[in-house]
């Protein structure tokens, strides 16, 4: 009997040893490729093998649309209820992005027998991701092609920088900006706007074909306005083709455009303990999990986790929800002359202070109450923020640091309105002709001064308190720098007076 009952149990181990076995094993079944897409892959393996490659390991060749849409709404990536039956049951390759929508993409030429276009738009990636896309369309940097050149303040300003200067009969003239100036600067993080000039034949491995040529490409930038009408760029963050959720994450991706001076964000994080824990153990991090558990994914907070992915505890409890509006978790506007409560409009360009500038504040740094979110609003953003930082922090330290990130606000805002005072005396006495005398208010020397002392120094003392560097609110383009300059004003004003 004992021998009996001994085979049994064994068979019953056996038996669910082999259950077990069978429920862990990894399907070795090949992705299911569209026969379009495979045959783009038979040529580009030939051709741009290293494109072939990344899209090979991404999370687009490895799951069909149907399991994508059966996961669990915590951990699915796509936003998507439902999609056309053609896409549903293959994984997502270069036909599904490259000829979606060919009629409405000025792009789209005729390739191998197939309508191809070469810039993939939000629209496109909106029939998989269209939460995703919504929210990125209300955010400023949708609107950063159009916050920058419909916006006469800022555009005057980008035009003084990158047009080039001829120095002649003693004097230093500025040439008028063009085009290919703006593209291969500041457009080159807001974004051009990508049209078709014509086409022309090259040679290929598989003899000559014919291509569009396109006026603004290449281009990323994350406003970047497309062949199809939309706005923006998913690979500003997303780096085509893998479409990385953890090079999204990582700062260094922030840090192509957030680098400074006139944005020193990625800098101040760096020297900040949030990066220095970044530096030292952010290798060994998960950044896949969409689910992001603070704690066990990541012990320090990148740019990712203070302005748009999905944090949890390790329960699963949400702490901030996935946002790709951005701002849903920032109270306060840090750029520009004045920092104020967030702006309102994600179209900046849209608001007027009363002097009829695009600017949400006065000229004294008085936000502009209609272009500014309340007092509610910027509450409840600033609780959002404040709920990652709590994942980690005592709520003493996140109220004091909060605390005196205000401090510093209003440190800058109140310096900031020195050197404004300043430049209006330079204005009143003729020394420099700019806003009142309807000329260009960035060009002269002591505006030069003027523009420094708020978009770099005004800037960095903002972005050091918010991240808690001391170096940048204080040596390193800080407060230093900024009554340095108001000093250098004063003399330089004090000196044209006198001739």
């Amino acid at each position: 009997m004992r021998k009996t009952l001994g085979l049994s149990i064994l068979a019953i181990i056996i038996s669910s040893c082999g259950q077990q076995a069978k429920e862990t094993i990894v399907s070795s079944e090949k992705p299911k490729i569209s026969k379009a897409s495979q045959q783009c892959i038979n040529c580009h393996k030939i051709v741009t093998p290293g494109i072939v490659t990344q899209w090979e390991q991404s999370k687009h060749s490895k799951i069909t649309m149907a399991e994508a849409m059966r996961k669990k709404p915590a951990t699915r990536l796509v936003s998507a209820e439902t999609v056309s039956q053609d896409i549903r049951n293959i994984v997502v390759g270069c036909a599904e992005c490259h000829t979606q929508h060919p009629e409405k993409h000025k792009d789209t030429f005729d390739h191998n027998g197939f309508k191809v276009h070469i810039a993939v738009t939000p629209k496109d990636c909106s029939s998989c991701h269209p939460l995703e896309t919504q929210e990125f369309s209300q955010s400023l940097k949708a609107n950063a092609y159009a916050n920058l050149m419909k916006n006469p303040v800022y555009h005057t300003l980008a035009s003084t920088t990158v047009s080039s200067a001829k120095y002649h009969n003693g004097r230093v003239r500025l040439g008028k900006a063009t085009d290919k100036d703006f593209m291969t600067s500041c457009l080159k993080c807001h974004g051009t706007i990508v049209k078709v000039k014509g086409y022309e034949e090259k040679d290929t491995p598989f003899g000559k074909m014919k291509f569009p040529v396109l006026e603004g490409w290449p281009n990323h930038g994350v406003g970047r306005i497309n062949p199809d009408g939309s706005k923006g760029s998913c690979s500003a963050c997303h780096t085509r083709h893998t479409f990385s959720m953890e090079i999204a994450r990582k700062p260094e991706t922030c840090g192509e455009c957030h680098k400074g001076p006139d944005v020193p964000a990625y800098k101040v994080y760096m020297t900040t303990k949030h990066g220095s824990i970044y530096k030292s153990v952010g290798n060994h991090w998960n950044y896949e999990n969409p689910q992001w558990v603070v704690g066990k994914d990541f012990s320090a907070p990148t740019c990712a986790t203070c302005h748009v992915s999905q944090i949890v505890d390790k329960n699963g409890n949400i702490i901030a929800r996935r946002t790709h509006k951005l701002i849903d978790r920032l109270p306060y506007r840090l750029l520009g002359i004045y920092a104020t409560p967030h702006t309102k409009p994600a179209k900046t360009f849209t608001v007027k202070n009363s002097m009829g500038l695009p600017l949400p504040y006065e000229l004294n740094g008085t936000p502009v109450k209609s272009a500014v979110i309340d007092n509610k609003e910027l509450n409840q953003r600033m609780e959002n923020m404040k709920a990652v930082c709590l994942a980690c922090h005592a709520q003493t330290l996140v109220n004091n640091h909060f605390k005196e990130m205000k401090w510093m606000i209003d440190y800058s805002n109140n310096q900031i309105a020195q050197t404004t005072n300043l430049l209006a005396d330079v204005w009143e006495k003729n020394i420099e002709k700019g806003i009142p005398q309807g000329q260009n208010p960035f060009d002269g020397p002591i505006e030069k001064l003027w523009t420094q002392s708020w978009l770099f120094y005004g800037t960095a003392i903002r972005y050091g308190a918010a991240m808690g560097s001391a170096d940048y609110t204080s040596f390193a383009n800080g407060k230093w720098q900024l009554g340095k300059t108001l000093k250098e004003m004063e003399l330089l004003k004090n000196i044209k007076y006198s001739k």
